[in-house]
């Protein structure tokens, strides 16, 4: 197998999925009218809620959802083969993450721009919005606290990724600002984008200068440092900051994808890996369990991601400038992010099996394998750096992504600038999930929290904003300094896919209520039935051979006891679920369409 064939084969599929697949949930299933103002017009604050270009909106949101997941776990995966991988991402994102995606923003722009949490209360109950609520703050704490630490190790010591990342930011201020005067999209983004590239290439420069000494961070301050620009990215009015970050970072997240596909397409790298391994049943050196169900939990983002379900109904809804916008910015934002993990899962397989895992796996894991490297002697030697044991799967892509951009000619003696400028790369990947995500769990504490003080519900309440801003920095950037979610951070897997399950069940009762016929119903139950049945399958696995089995080295009371509460809260709002379903399936057809009016 060649790496051509797979990308034209995935690039068409995503495609003819667009084109059809999504023309029909737009169409058909949401019925779409521009006709109707969005919440960004008929809440416009200037702050939150602004009617934004759809194209800006599409590069915010896709800078948002598309963080460590589809870069860090088809890499994981690879330890399965290239297939399982390819498969679970083609199938998983055309008939699961679009439609989720799609679903969740339509949910909550039906509602205002509502957290995920409102809606489920007002659409299944309050025990079922209070579920759901508790679960999206867990969820979320999680998530930023370990996308950060993520960051925390690239830019650790590492001026010059400290400095690009950094500039990005009075860069997007400066677009923010400029934009909303002038109104001239291209002018602002071609300026804001060649300063961007200014700022990546000077970064060499500035090592060993005093500029560079300043930025030469340790964990500790870096730990402080993100918690302190992500308070302001989501209190700052969303326009100048947040939306033009994002939407210049994707400018760089979808240019170095494009440019390793044209690399693909130079060199034709061969799959080294086979189509499946030995560990498809298990008891692999990266990932313990078998192919099912850890290839749907290992692989969220780029697939299907309760992640996106924030973004959704979060900070995007209310930015929207059209209801048609759903498609391009929900549908399309999940497609494109698909491809990004299907080049991630590629440059993985690119590497010799045996380096692979030498990367990956500790040295005294690796030797039990009977496997003997092939590239990585002299990849390190290039790199300048030692690649073996570097698990977590940053470097594997890393060194995939340098492999197959200095196969091209011009580019064979770049290995270490090609590496670290990938190092950089994924730290500005998942910083705009960061900073999106931050101001989503601001959302979500004013909601959870407004049930007992009132005025917190208010987003333009400037003190209630400050006060949610700072708690959802407190509680994320807590974790991060002591360290403490390296001991929770086995669960991410299956609670990212609780709550993609959770945005399929309101999904699903949006569409019974509202869609011409019942039946399209099914666009969200089937999706719905695999992914349930795989998460709680996943968490009974974890809990009762890794979590509670004192001969693992992943023991830990902890982890079983929030595994459990996060599986008993899936079941209890699927319950929930099952019962409204049942009573407005039983309802006459007229009374469902006059409440869903």
């Amino acid at each position: 197998m060649n790496a051509v064939t797979i990308v034209i084969g995935s690039i068409c599929i995503l495609m003819i999925a667009y084109r059809l697949y999504g023309t029909f949930m737009v169409a058909k299933v949401m019925k779409l009218n521009d006709a109707k103002p969005t919440p960004a017009h008929e809440l416009n604050d200037g702050k939150d809620y602004v009617p934004t270009n759809k194209w800006v909106s599409f590069g915010h949101h896709f800078a948002a959802i598309a963080a460590a997941g589809p870069l860090v776990g088809p890499i994981l995966a690879a330890q399965f083969g290239y297939l399982p991988g390819l498969l679970w991402l083609l199938i998983g994102a055309v008939l699961g993450g679009a439609v989720h995606d799609v679903v969740v923003l339509f949910a909550s722009m039906r509602k205002k721009g509502k957290s995920l949490s409102e809606v489920a209360k007002d659409e299944l109950g309050p025990v079922a919005g209070f579920c759901t609520g508790l679960a999206m703050l867990f969820i979320i704490t999680i998530t930023m606290a370990g996308l950060s630490m993520v960051v925390l190790h690239a830019l650790e010591n590492n001026p010059w990724g400290t400095f690009a990342v950094g500039i990005t930011i009075p860069i997007a201020m400066g677009v923010g600002i400029v934009y909303k005067k002038t109104g001239n999209l291209k002018f602002t983004s071609t300026v804001g984008f060649i300063l961007l590239m200014v700022g990546v290439f000077m970064g060499p420069q500035i090592q060993g200068t005093v500029l560079g000494d300043w930025l030469t961070l340790d964990t500790k301050a870096l730990a402080v440092i993100l918690p302190i620009y992500a308070f302001f990215a989501a209190a700052l009015p969303v326009w100048l900051l947040l939306a033009p970050r994002d939407y210049l970072s994707s400018f760089m997240k979808i240019g170095v994808f494009i440019a390793l596909i044209i690399g693909v397409f130079i060199i034709n790298p061969s799959i080294e890996f086979p189509a499946f391994t030995k560990f498809i049943d298990g008891g692999g050196p990266i990932l313990a369990g078998p192919v099912w169900p850890f290839i749907s939990i290992t692989i969220a983002c780029g697939a299907i991601s309760g992640f996106h379900a924030f973004v959704g109904s979060g900070t995007t809804p209310k930015m929207l400038d059209k209801w048609s916008d759903i498609k391009v910015v929900g549908f399309g934002g999940m497609l494109v992010e698909c491809l990004v993990a299907i080049m991630a899962l590629i440059a993985a397989t690119a590497l010799h099996p045996a380096d692979y895992f030498a990367i990956n796996s500790t040295p005294e894991v690796f030797k039990t394998l009977g496997m003997d490297v092939v590239n990585l002697p002299e990849l390190s030697r290039e790199i300048g750096l030692n690649l073996e044991g570097r698990t977590g799967g940053a470097v594997t892509l890393a060194v995939g992504m340098t492999y197959i951009f200095t196969g091209i000619p011009w580019f064979a003696k770049l290995s270490a600038y090609f590496f670290q400028f990938v190092v950089m790369f994924e730290a500005v990947f998942i910083l705009t999930a960061i900073d999106a995500g931050t101001r989503v769990a601001r959302y979500l504490i004013q909601d959870f929290f407004g049930e007992f003080y009132k005025p917190l519900k208010k987003t333009d309440w400037v003190p209630g904003s400050i006060i949610a801003s700072a708690l959802a920095c407190f509680m994320w950037g807590y974790l991060l300094y002591s360290g403490d979610i390296g001991s929770i951070w086995a669960l991410f897997g299956v609670s990212n896919q609780m709550m993609a399950s959770i945005g399929l069940i309101i999904g699903a009762t949006v569409i019974l209520k509202m869609a011409d016929k019942r039946r399209y119903m099914l666009t969200c139950l089937v999706p719905l039935a695999y992914l349930f049945v795989t998460v709680n399958y996943a968490g009974y696995w974890m809990v009762k051979n890794v979590y509670l089995n004192p001969d693992n080295p992943g023991y830990n009371m902890l982890n079983a006891v929030l595994s459990v509460i996060m599986l008993i809260l899936g079941v209890i709002i699927m319950v929930a679920a099952v019962k409204k379903w049942a009573e407005m399936w039983n309802s006459p057809r007229r009374q469902l369409e006059a409440k869903s009016a």
